[in-house]
């Protein structure tokens, strides 16, 4: 496993993998990684013959200052834990490497962007479009491999490809959840021991919902789901959506086409967790 600092550096091996027919899979991270994270890199160890792992805490897509310096950065960690995964290459940037010169390209994702994270985060998913554009550009991966758990930055990166024209493959995987169902995140290092223990009800109450929505309208579920996250304590509900799994658009009736997804931001004190559960329906 190497570790790389500049693009050109990156560049230069996977040119001579490109030049050997070799396919790279690429999962971008901002660190702090947790187990899935590393499913996500040995998934893409399993289908391509080189694997990129970055590294960077992207300024350009958090809207809150606090937000960005409280990040979690564990580089040392975070390499440990590579070297025991099909990981080949590590792109760990400074700002200034990614932003010589500020980004002032602005994306049009349409009501993509304008609901759930987008809404109560403006600006975020710029962010997220201008560094992932970027990566993409460096690293130019057959399969890019992102998680589930972001959903809605999961549909963004769909679009982004489309409006770019990129042929970058991007494969969604699995939410990984710890024993007790609180979905893996960074952000789950930065809980007390008091909001650590109340952060599992998450799930649960989401789990609840699939069971409600066999009497009650989308809805009538997502006001009971709120209800329910409120009456915790600890926990205070930014939002719950129940939207299809192409548009994001809110879901009025079970019985309109496609899948739908519910979609969660919680607040454990100070600390924004997400989740998300399907509706098979």
């Amino acid at each position: 496993m190497k570790l790389f600092k500049t693009i050109k550096q990156l560049q230069e091996v996977l040119g001579g993998d490109r030049s050997n027919k070799l396919t790279v899979g690429f999962v971008p991270t901002m660190g702090a990684l947790h187990e899935g994270h590393l499913s996500l890199v040995r998934r893409a160890g399993a289908e391509n013959e080189r694997v990129v792992v970055s590294i960077f805490v992207n300024p350009t897509q958090f809207n809150d200052p606090k937000d960005l310096k409280n990040y979690p950065r564990t580089l040392d960690t975070d390499l440990t834990l590579l070297a025991s995964c099909p990981c080949d290459y590590v792109f760990a940037p400074e700002p200034e490497e990614m932003y010589p010169e500020p980004d002032q390209r602005k994306f049009d994702f349409g009501s993509l962007e304008r609901v759930m994270e987008g809404k109560f985060r403006p600006g975020h998913f710029n962010g997220v479009a201008q560094v992932v554009s970027k990566l993409f550009d460096i690293v130019s991966p057959d399969r890019a491999y992102f998680g589930r758990k972001d959903f809605q930055q999961y549909s963004i990166i769909l679009k982004m490809c489309q409006l770019l024209q990129l042929d970058t493959a991007i494969i969604p995987c699995d939410i990984v959840r710890e024993a007790d169902g609180l979905a893996m995140s960074s952000r789950n290092s930065l809980l007390t021991r008091e909001h650590r223990a109340v952060a599992p009800q998450i799930y649960l109450i989401l789990q609840e919902a699939i069971l409600d929505s066999v009497s009650f309208t989308p809805a009538e579920v997502a006001e009971r789901v709120v209800g329910k996250i409120n009456s915790v304590g600890l926990l205070q509900a930014e939002y719950f959506e129940i939207v299809n799994e192409h548009t994001l658009e809110p879901v009025n009736s079970w019985e309109e086409p496609g899948t739908k997804v519910g979609c969660i931001a919680v607040f454990a004190g100070a600390v924004r967790l997400i989740d998300n559960v399907i509706f098979d329906k």
